[in-house]
């Protein structure tokens, strides 16, 4: 008899474990896929809340918004280079008419891009803005979210170029830059007259 100690491999029992183990992995990963899934299904509502929230923010007198097509023809037709600035369109509507539109735009700041969204009435005024996210400076450009600064754009109309003044004394269609902060201020300008060229050129090829 030989002196090394003989191994004798239960397969079966091998098997059984093997497939336990398939079993319980397979499980784990769905459990996983299912939570990933709803968890990303509740972060897209609760986005999408705050994005209607916005829009009604900047355009008042809105109720329902409908995503507007064709957006990057519109703005490559409308403001041509800044077209990559314009992220998304929607028109406003109160009892079945429209009201507005709401144009959200990324320009770039001091700090990286300044999220704005913009409300028109189909007067042609400003309705009102709003920055969603922005990477400026603490008290600089990081003001443009103030209430105060964002105020200067109601009433300015949208079918003329709104222009940015340092040291204030804006008179007419336009805002006083904040102070030590006229790079994020002369973006969201941008973003503003961006959002105003693309009601324009939506506003014309309705006629």
């Amino acid at each position: 008899m030989s002196d090394k100690t003989k191994v004798q491999i239960d397969w079966k029992t091998v098997g059984r474990l093997a497939l336990i183990l398939f079993i319980i992995t397979a499980v784990a990963a769905l459990l996983l896929a299912l939570t990933n899934s709803v968890t990303k299904d509740a972060i897209a509502k609760q986005t999408e809340e705050k994005n209607i929230e916005a829009r009604q923010m900047v355009l008042p007198e809105a109720v329902d918004f409908e995503a507007v097509p064709g957006v990057e023809d519109i703005a490559k037709e409308a403001v041509g280079d800044n077209a990559n600035i314009v992220a998304e369109v929607y028109a406003g509507y109160k009892d079945g008419q429209l009201v507005g539109y709401t144009v959200k735009t990324v320009p770039k700041g001091y700090g990286g891009e300044v999220e704005t969204l913009t409300g028109i009435s189909t007067d042609g005024q400003v309705t009102g803005i709003t920055i969603l996210s922005n990477d400026e400076t603490a008290g600089l450009g990081a003001r443009a979210t103030e209430t105060t600064y964002q105020d200067q754009y109601k009433g300015l109309d949208a079918t003329q170029e709104i222009a940015v003044v340092k040291g204030g004394g804006a008179a007419g269609n336009q805002i006083n830059a904040i102070t030590g902060a006229t790079i994020t201020s002369k973006a969201v300008t941008l973003g503003v007259n961006t959002s105003t060229k693309i009601y324009k050129a939506i506003v014309g090829g309705q006629k």
